[in-house]
């Protein structure tokens, strides 16, 4: 009995030996390509690796996190799609619970408020999403504390800045945009748009884990809240150089001339989403298709070829028809509406007819109501 007992516990002090020792060289070379997988958008390849990292580091937080995010970016490439909501929840939640039993034993791990704090906070991006905003204040509030906890661990690490730059931009932008948040604002800290910019740059230069992650949002928010295109343009395109079959960075590109009324050069992205989404590469869906026969729609219409723009718009009018589910989008209002003008134009008057009719069905957007209204009495003429 004492031979098997100590034979016993000379196994449980060999693996636990083994478990401190892991290879963390070959760890991290493996999250690197992991990661590298998911924003290639090669989902496949990505779980393959983490399914490794999980076997071969099962202690360690980083496989079940980085398994969440091959979820997160399938929900990203079609974030009207619910169905995957629950599957990120619960692998998050996951990689929390790994987290929390590590922190048990020892509550200065670095990495295990890293990921703890990383997985609440990207809890909290998909309930912001869909306007939870309680649920996100709270995984927010929450996840904010853990990297501020882990920067004063190990000031040192880079990639907690992503937490850092996240919060200090949006806490002062997304008041001001969604006044919804507001009444939450009150027991967080004070945001800072300048501080956070300089963070998220210095990730996206200088991370190891969180440094695509950074340029990502540098893309995102010089588009959609700073309006400034040639920054947004600039992260896009050096995303687009790791990353090039990578649908999202590509309609950020796009869309950057897209603001600048340059659809010269705006649709020689869209054509090529365009054509990845007839040649089914993976991530390049019917919503990007649909954005796509939209935008070389526009750029047929404002060269005045009638004829292929009307092709482009039908074929956008089709998919928005198939993807709005509850809502008309304004991809479909103003195809709908466009194609109203564009059969004018044709002297084709009963199809235009049709459109206005069509138009005036669906919900007003910039006084398409009142032009179909005018384009019914007197047809549209250029």
């Amino acid at each position: 009995m004492k031979i098997r007992f100590i034979l016993f516990l000379l196994f449980v002090v060999a693996n636990y030996i083994s478990a401190q020792n892991y290879n963390w060289v070959r760890h991290d070379s493996l999250v690197k390509a992991g990661v590298n997988q998911i924003y290639g958008i090669e989902f496949d390849k990505a779980e393959r690796t983490f399914d490794i990292v999980t076997k071969e580091y099962p202690t360690h937080p980083s496989g079940k996190f980085f398994k969440a995010m091959i979820t997160w970016w399938r929900i990203l490439l079609d974030l009207d799609n619910e169905s995957l909501d629950e599957k990120f929840y619960n692998q998050l939640e996951e990689c929390i619970d790994i987290c929390d039993n590590i922190l048990d034993n020892n509550d200065k791990s670095v990495d295990a408020m890293f990921f703890k704090g990383g997985s609440l906070g990207f809890r909290g991006r998909l309930l912001a999403i869909r306007e939870s905003w309680f649920k996100a204040a709270l995984d927010g509030k929450d996840g904010l504390a853990l990297v501020f906890k882990s920067y004063e661990a190990n000031p040192k690490n880079v990639d907690v800045q992503l937490g850092f730059g996240i919060y200090h931009y949006y806490a002062d932008v997304i008041p001001q945009k969604y006044h919804a948040v507001k009444p939450f604002m009150f027991f967080f800290p004070k945001g800072d748009k300048a501080k956070g910019l300089k963070e998220l740059e210095n990730v996206a230069i200088n991370g190891r884990y969180a440094r695509l992650e950074a340029r990502y949002f540098l893309m995102t928010l010089n588009f959609q809240f700073e309006d400034n295109m040639n920054e947004s343009r600039k992260w896009a395109r050096i995303l687009l150089d790791d990353f090039p079959n990578n649908p999202n960075f590509q309609k950020y590109f796009g869309l950057t001339f897209v603001k600048e009324n340059n659809y010269t050069e705006a649709v020689k992205t869209f054509r090529d989403i365009y054509n990845k989404c007839k040649a089914g590469m993976p991530g390049y869906n019917k919503r990007f298709e649909r954005e796509a026969t939209y935008y070389l729609g526009m750029d047929f219409k404002l060269k005045e070829r009638v004829d292929s723009a009307a092709a482009y718009f039908e074929k956008s009018e089709i998919l928005s028809r198939e993807l709005d589910k509850e809502k008309e989008s304004g991809f479909l209002i103003n195809t709908v509406f466009y194609l109203g003008m564009l059969y004018d134009q044709m002297g084709k008057r009963d199809k235009a007819i049709k459109y206005y009719n069509e138009t005036l069905q669906l919900r007003d957007r910039n006084d398409s109501h009142k032009f179909a209204e005018q384009y019914l009495k007197t047809p549209y003429k250029k």
